[in-house]
Parts: structure tokens; C-alpha cells; sequence
């Protein structure tokens, strides 16, 4: 596995348009994953767990390779992987299990560098490093260092290019947020970023943790809309913010933001079929992680509808 360092050279392309991102999986048949629970898992022997995890390993691999293709084919440049893409990897019924596929996962990773895939990842809401729990933060940091493997063995860089990106977690918690990320080890550090979210921390307040913690932050209009309690994407702070996030990025044009709408109302925290509005700011976001329902559809949208003004202006 050659892994790229942070100072290899890593394909990052003029962008002269904001690149539109696939989140996990497609509203078609074509990017899907498989799974197994918990319990399903623990019910069977301890030989018949290693090797329905070794079979699960194997078909979801297949699966990213397939979900890569798709990408390429689609003209999609921004892969969000599953967080669900090695079930129990954190745990030591699965650990050993997926460095059995190092060599495929190196292919699978080349392959995607070769195409100018970017591959960046979401752990799950399970990840709270701001948790008044030290088992909590433990755990989170477990399952962090799993992801960070994974990414590794992809053969992805140790850097924001390949990011991590969570919530600050719980509120009110912004210190022990900045301490526990200034321990964290260095494979899920230099890859870590924050989000802002509906609820608990605010754009500016993750800006400001993001600065002292020297980590990137990713920028989610749709939640910045619902903390506020605004009614259009366009207001001032929408750009400011935007703005913001991107002087935390080591490189400007690496910057990363979502977008999605409400569901039933402008500012439903449930996320909508497709994309109806667009800040006007994001005219000037590299990467946009599309968080639609509809997924591939709701970029193909954007591309229909969306792209050709950001051109026009």
C-alpha cells in the first residue's frame, strides 16, 4: 500500500465550477451496500460470524468499486463512503477481517485517485467527542480510528482532502471539544473537520472551535438557516459563513460544504426529494455535498437548472 503523505502531489483540479457530491448511495439500484444487525451477528457461532463478515466485507468492496464506476461514469468528482461500509470493523469480530482485503482496498483507492474521485466520509451520530461520558468519547474515538483505517488502506492522504467530517456533539461543550481533538491521534486529526448543525452549535460557534482546534469547518447552509431561524438562503450571514468556513481549509479550494432543503417547509429539518433552492453564495463552493433523497437525481438537477446560472453570473 503506498499511502500518499501530505506532501505528495494530490489531484486537485482547477475547479472552475462547484463540484456536485453523491452521498452514500444512489436513488436507483446501482450504489447500494449490504448489512447485518447486531443481533443477527452475535446469534451465530463464532467461526459462522467470521465468515459471514468476511463475505459482507467482500460484496460491499465490490460494491465501491461498483459505486466508483458510477461516479466516473456520471462525471461525479465527490464520493461520500458509507460509514456503514464494514459493519463491526471497530470491534475485534471484524478488525482483523478487513486487513485481509489491504490489497483490494489499495486498488479500489488507486483507482478512484486515478479517475479524480475525491473520497471523504461521515462517521455516524455515535461519534460525540464533546460527551460529559469519557466511555462515550472512548467509544467515538474507537470508531473513529476504524474510519481513519479505512482510509489509510484506501491509501488516501492524511489531510483534510480525505476528510472526516462530524458534529460538535453536545452543546455547550465547546473546551472539551478543542481538548479532546488536540489529543487525538494523528490519523484522524489530520483528517478531521466540523460541522454545524440545527441545534446544538451554531456556524459561528463551530467557526471559532474550528479556528482554536486548527481544524477545517464544513459549512451546512440548510442548518445554519434552521439555528437562525432565517427565510432564505441569502441572507448576509449565509455568505459570511461560507466565507469563514473556507479560510479554515490548509487549502481554499478543498473546501467542502452541504446543502439540502426542508422537506415540507423552508425550514423542515427533514431533508427533501430534491434541491429547489441554492444559496447564491454556493456559486463559490468548490465542493457541495448534495443531501437530497433523491440523490443522483437531485444533482442531475442542479446540473439542468442550477449550474448553467452559476455560469451566466
Amino acid at each position: 500500500m503506498n499511502l500518499i503523505t501530505e506532501s505528495d502531489r494530490i489531484p486537485t483540479p482547477t475547479i472552475k465550477l462547484p463540484q456536485l457530491g453523491l452521498v452514500c448511495i444512489t436513488a436507483s439500484d446501482k450504489v447500494r451496500y449490504r448489512a447485518i444487525t447486531r443481533k443477527r451477528l452475535l446469534s451465530l457461532a463464532p467461526t459462522e460470524q467470521a465468515k459471514v463478515l468476511r463475505e459482507l466485507y467482500a460484496e460491499n468492496l465490490r460494491r465501491l468499486n461498483n459505486a466508483i464506476a458510477f461516479c466516473a461514469a456520471n462525471n461525479i468528482n465527490l464520493y461520500r463512503v458509507t460509514s456503514a461500509l464494514f459493519p463491526f470493523a471497530d470491534d475485534s469480530i471484524g478488525e482483523d477481517i478487513l486487513t485481509e482485503f489491504t490489497e483490494e482496498l489499495a486498488k479500489i483507492g488507486d483507482r478512484a485517485q486515478q479517475l479524480g474521485i475525491r473520497i471523504v466520509i461521515h462517521p455516524d451520530q455515535f461519534v460525540v467527542l464533546s460527551s460529559d461520558k469519557p466511555e462515550v468519547i472512548e467509544n467515538s474515538i474507537k470508531i473513529l480510528n476504524t474510519h481513519a483505517k479505512i482510509l489509510d488502506l484506501l491509501g488516501l492522504p492524511r489531510s483534510p482532502w480525505a476528510v472526516m467530517e462530524i458534529h460538535g456533539g453536545k452543546s455547550d461543550r465547546a473546551e472539551r471539544l478543542i481538548n479532546v481533538i488536540a489529543n487525538l491521534p494523528e490519523t484522524i486529526r489530520s483528517r478531521l473537520a466540523l460541522e454545524n448543525d440545527e441545534y446544538a452549535y451554531s456556524a459561528s460557534e463551530i467557526f471559532d472551535i474550528c479556528c482554536a482546534a486548527n481544524i477545517p469547518m464544513v459549512f451546512d447552509a440548510h442548518h445554519h438557516i434552521i439555528h437562525e431561524k432565517l427565510d432564505s438562503y441569502d441572507h448576509p450571514s449565509v455568505a459570511e459563513m461560507l466565507a469563514k468556513a473556507q479560510t479554515t481549509w490548509p487549502k481554499p479550494e478543498w473546501q467542502l460544504v452541504h446543502i439540502s432543503n426542508g422537506k415540507e417547509s423552508f425550514n423542515d429539518p427533514q431533508h427533501s426529494d430534491l434541491i429547489a433552492v441554492m444559496p447564491t453564495a454556493y456559486k463559490l463552493a468548490p465542493w457541495i455535498e448534495v443531501e437530497a433523497k433523491h440523490k443522483e437525481k437531485a444533482i442531475e438537477k442542479l446540473r439542468q437548472e442550477w449550474l448553467p446560472l452559476v455560469i451566466s453570473n
